[in-house]
């Protein structure tokens, strides 16, 4: 089996990290996957926010929390974040941005970072508690977030089992 597939077919989601923090040379690798993911027509009209700052991203997750009424939200408590934006009016925008985390996430595995798709915002990104969150990490006002890939070195035991779902047909 070829290192892509084991990548592929190794990745989990991460639901509790450590506290060490995800180097900065490995961030720039994973937005730079992101930038390389298939984009609708090639438009491309996305912007990517990498966050490595706790108190920020902690910030961010207590508006998320506030917004949606859910007191003890915190995002699962990553010590990186990756915000894909994209513009509102981006016909293939959601899934420019699905393709970006997919890329995210298995360059993640690949360096051995833990990542967890996080997608509270969809729908709030223009809420009285969390825009002006979004403008000063840089999220122009035309763009949406649909989600966000939390990131960090998964702890220990909180890897979970592959659980295998859903129908495969060949047609030959």
């Amino acid at each position: 089996m070829n290192e892509t597939m084991k990548t592929i077919l190794s990745r989990r989601s991460t639901r509790k990290f450590t506290e060490e923090p995800v180097p900065a040379q490995i961030m720039e690798q994973l937005v730079e996957a992101a930038l390389h993911a298939p984009s609708g027509m090639g438009k491309k009209t996305w912007k990517f926010i990498a966050i490595t700052n706790r108190d920020v991203i902690r910030r961010l997750a207590a508006a998320i929390a506030a917004q949606l009424g859910r007191a003890e939200y915190n995002m699962y408590d990553p010590t990186a974040l990756i915000i894909p934006t994209n513009c509102k009016d981006s016909r293939f925008g959601r899934e420019d941005n699905a393709c970006a985390l997919q890329n995210i996430f298995l360059a993640a595995e690949s360096f051995g970072v833990g990542s967890v798709w996080i997608n509270q915002l969809q729908g709030i990104c223009d809420a009285e508690g969390i825009r002006p969150i979004l403008r000063e990490l840089g999220v122009p006002d035309d763009h949406e977030v649909y989600g966000m890939a939390a990131l960090g070195y998964p702890a220990e035991g909180s890897a979970r089992p592959y659980r295998a779902c859903g129908e495969t047909a060949y047609i030959k």
